[in-house]
């Protein structure tokens, strides 16, 4: 029975002509180009095939309509932190990361390879090299095999001992760290300075709270500048509010390194406490083709407030004496966000103290710290810094420092307008039925007869004891004259 695959070779032979004596017919067949049959359909299924290899393996081509990086993350400023191709291009040494995974071996024991290069936020390939290196040099061993062409790592005696050695003197064993000059050029790339709020930004910011357009047309220009911002005036009319929700007129979030890394020295500065992670949304492949470092994380634009309990240490490095490890202080943490520093003039410390160690970095936006190792370095103090205070500021400061805070802005008493507005949009977000006449009888009763002045977050407390009053008398929350008889009779006892 004839072969088909056969008769196909020999009419290519016969399309080509007569073979040459001194040729074999393979020989011939080889020289001849071969025919592409293939239909349209196969040439989609190898299109689709091939550019399923491509993201895959990360080298798609850009779409320009994703921005510079092609992963269609809108960052500001441009920055992105890209995946390190070697260690050295990470800006560390081998002995640096073979310390952290020697710690971190002592503190968990057996683990794989990929565990640890998740664990030091770098990638696998690298860490894998590294952990041949150090098996070479009889530091680790194999306890056994592990998914995806990996091994299950555990200490050698060797090992265990540089291990301990190297916690002696710090037991930090995280995301391996970032360099100085790196944090730099990242915090330049993403500066307040380079974000210009609108007043539809600002409308977004202060959405939930009644300010008048002249509040904001102040308030406006203060935050453009991203430099310092004295609020005053009398307590309870949203100082701190209106502070807390000034990050909100920028940028939404920011890449920081979790650690940094100066001269041997580890200084932990994201802090779960003080900044809010956005992970990144997951681009539905086997492979991430971001290629993002993971030493890096994206957080909120950071807003940090420090009250009464402020106190000198905070504004420096501080070690942890136990552990070794360092921790940055708050105005480093807050940088490219907001630095609220309420209740100012009640801390534990002096306004005096506290003045002039942040008066040059107000003028020249950069600040000197002290290591542990006795070196001082130069870092960015790029936020915005606003004082908030119920205290006159001509009484806390001279005219030197205040020459440095270039907007003060007074927090007025509301008007009778803005304080029945705020009260009817109060009763509609607690629940409790607003009445016209109530109100009169609140403002004709409680305020102008006794001289009492306004203020913005009197609607608010006072409503919140009309609902739990009536919640516990079983009643339906509402305004009456009695229910707010009884809410001023608790809430201005002693004021």
């Amino acid at each position: 029975m004839p072969n088909p695959s056969n008769d196909n070779l020999l009419a290519r032979l016969a399309r080509h002509g007569p073979v040459p004596d001194d040729a074999s017919p393979w020989e011939a067949l080889a020289a001849t180009e071969p025919e592409h049959e293939a239909t349209e359909e196969n040439d989609e299924k190898l299109n689709a095939l091939l550019g399923r290899i491509h993201r895959l393996s990360g080298s798609a081509e850009v779409n320009p309509s994703e921005g510079p990086t092609g992963n269609g993350l809108q960052e500001p400023g441009g920055f992105l932190p890209t995946e390190p191709s070697s260690i050295s291009g990470a800006g560390l040494s081998e002995s640096e990361v073979e310390a952290l995974v020697l710690k971190f071996l002592v503190a968990r024991g057996d683990v794989s390879g990929r565990e640890i290069a998740d664990q030091v936020k770098l990638p696998f390939v690298l860490v894998d090299e590294l952990l041949r290196r150090m098996k070479n040099d009889q530091l680790v061993g194999h306890r056994g095999a592990a998914p995806m062409n990996d091994y299950q790592y555990q200490l050698t005696d060797t090992g265990r001992e540089r291990g301990r050695r190297f916690s002696q003197h710090c037991t930090y064993f995280g995301a391996a760290p970032v360099g100085l000059q790196e944090y730099v050029s990242a915090i330049e790339a993403q500066s307040l300075t380079s974000q210009h709020p609108t007043p539809d930004d600002l409308h977004r910011a202060f959405q939930d709270l009644l300010l008048n357009k002249k509040m904001l047309d102040r308030l406006g220009p203060a935050i453009n500048s991203g430099r310092g911002l004295f609020l005053f005036g009398p307590p309870g009319n949203g100082k701190t509010c209106i502070a807390e929700r000034v990050t909100a007129a920028f940028g939404q979030w920011i890449w920081i390194p979790r650690a940094i890394g100066i001269d041997g020295e580890i200084i932990r500065l994201f802090d779960p406490v003080n900044h809010v992670e956005v992970p990144l949304e997951s681009d539905g492949g086997l492979l991430d083709k971001r290629k993002i470092d993971r030493r890096w994380v994206r957080v909120r634009r950071p807003t940090i407030v420090a009250g009464g309990e402020l106190t000198m240490a905070q504004l420096e490095v501080t070690v942890n004496t136990s552990t070794g490890i360092c921790e940055a202080p708050l105005q480093m943490k807050s940088n490219c966000g907001t630095l609220v520093i309420d209740d100012f003039g009640r801390q534990r410390m002096s306004v005096d103290e506290l003045l002039n160690r942040w008066i040059v970095p107000l003028e020249m936006r950069y600040d000197f710290l002290n290591l542990p190792n006795g070196k001082k370095v130069r870092v960015p103090f790029d936020q915005l810094v606003v004082f908030s205070t119920n205290l006159e500021p001509r009484e806390l400061v001279d005219e030197a420092f205040l020459r440095r805070i270039p907007y003060k802005i007074e927090a007025v008493d509301p008007t009778e307008q803005e304080f029945r507005d705020l009260l009817k949009r109060m009763a509609e977000h607690l629940g409790v039925a607003y009445d016209t006449t109530a109100a009169d009888y609140l403002l004709q009763t409680h305020y102008k007869a006794t001289g009492r002045p306004l203020r913005f977050c009197h609607p608010r407390d006072l409503l919140l004891q009309v609902r739990n009053y009536c919640r516990y008398c079983g009643e339906t929350p509402r305004m009456t004259h009695e229910h707010l008889d009884a809410a001023v009779e608790n809430y201005f006892a002693v004021m």
